[in-house]
């Protein structure tokens, strides 16, 4: 069983209409964004409870079995996978926030460097492991056989017409070989554990490219609750001032504002559990 505990907040005003609760899913309610989504939503005029999950894979259940109302923490690119793997139809009401992934070499400013080393160390996991490829062909550092693979894997590469071949690691070791002075794709949450300045960064990917978009983050919910205005309401949070600042904070500018709608971040989804089902 993994753990899950509430913070419950209470709320200014009259409450709900229905006296009910609305619990939101989260996976790191304890960083500074959701430190200042919990003061904003207590100028709501329901209740609302932030529900701790310890790994990324029970939120989505807790939708699905109705424990939790939405949840907060995951790109379109997981959702599709959480979707087409179980036959669930979760669905987003609102876009978030994008990570950019970059390139790292220490004590290196360009891509040439990171092209002599030869070898760029990535994370193993089937979903950093693709856009971290996606990351290096963008730089010009090598070539994929099929530009339009959603998730490439290293077979997908074309390693006689690349300037480098990729070692996976564990993600969390992407941060300790560039701190053994190789270049590697390192992710926003090993970034910060790790101390290094995202600003030292050679590249990174165009969170506005079409390739992109299937790593947007969005608040998720069941199909029936997609036009919940108290859930809407919750978006609108996200996107405040306050909420924002600590986004800024806790992410060193890593984190990509992203105002998108329930529709067109469902259009998102829609197109990359389409190339999954395709390409699987």
């Amino acid at each position: 069983m993994v753990a899950a505990t509430g913070l419950s907040i209470a709320a200014c005003g009259q409450g709900s209409d229905d006296g009910g609760v609305v619990k939101i899913g989260a996976t790191e309610p304890e960083q500074k964004q959701w430190e200042a989504f919990k003061e904003e939503v207590k100028k709501l005029d329901f209740p609302v409870e932030v529900v701790s999950f310890s790994d990324y894979n029970t939120p989505n259940q807790a939708l699905l079995d109705g424990s939790i109302d939405v949840n907060n923490f995951q790109h379109m690119l997981f959702l599709a996978q959480q979707n087409t793997g179980s036959g669930s139809n979760l669905v987003p009401i609102g876009a978030t926030q994008i990570y950019t992934l970059g390139v790292y070499y220490k004590g290196r400013n360009d891509l040439d460097s990171v092209a002599k080393a030869g070898e760029v160390a990535i994370p193993n996991d089937v979903t950093n492991q693709g856009r971290a490829i996606h990351v290096l062909s963008q730089a010009g550092l090598l070539k994929l056989k099929d530009n339009n693979i959603l998730v490439p894997t290293p077979a997908d590469i074309d390693e006689s017409a690349s300037k480098v071949k990729v070692v996976p690691v564990d993600a969390a070791q992407t941060s300790m070989s560039y701190l053994d002075g190789k270049p590697a794709v390192i992710n926003n949450t090993f970034l910060t554990r790790a101390g290094i300045d995202p600003k030292s960064v050679i590249f990174h990917d165009d969170p506005n490219s079409p390739e992109s978009k299937p790593y947007i983050n969005g608040f998720v919910t069941t199909e029936d609750r997609k036009d919940d205005p108290k859930l809407q309401k919750l978006v609108e949070v996200w996107h405040s001032e306050p909420v924002q600042k600590g986004l800024a904070e806790e992410t060193n500018g890593t984190a990509v504002p992203v105002r998108m709608s329930g529709p067109e971040l469902n259009e998102v989804l829609q197109d990359t559990e389409k190339k999954m089902k395709e390409q699987n």
